[in-house]
């Protein structure tokens, strides 16, 4: 999973000086952060590996993109800890694709998670606000 946010040496147009830019370039969640994503995602809703990337990237307002071999195996380990139940069904397009549920389990995983994430941000907010 991906966000935005690096400097670039980019070569100045005006004088051929070299410059400081901005630019989008990766960065990496905290560990754990997008299995509570998927799971988060998947409470409402039953969806296939695409579709579970585009919703978080359209909740984040386009910050958060997750890749294919970020979510493929994190769907893959919310499936085997039983967090997640998979089914084969047929995508908006008539694709075969593989759509996921959240379990009674995953709902308690997610209720878990979250509550830990919550501390853990306060936690950060407390230090930032105070040290």
């Amino acid at each position: 999973m991906t966000f935005a946010g690096a400097v670039a040496i980019v070569p100045s147009s005006i004088d051929g000086t070299i410059v400081l830019a901005r630019q989008a370039a990766p960065s990496e969640l905290l560990p754990g952060t997008l299995d509570l994503l998927i799971l988060r995602v998947l409470r409402e809703d039953r969806l296939h590996g695409y579709a579970i990337a585009q919703r978080l990237r359209e909740i984040s307002k386009d910050v958060l993109h997750v890749g294919e071999s970020s979510l493929y195996p994190a769907l893959q380990r919310l499936l085997l800890d039983g967090n997640v139940r998979a089914e084969w069904g047929a995508s908006e397009n008539n694709r075969r694709a593989r759509f996921y549920t959240l379990t009674a389990a995953g709902r308690k995983q997610l209720a878990a998670e979250q509550e830990e994430f919550e501390r853990m941000v306060g936690a950060i907010q407390a230090v930032l606000r105070f040290a």
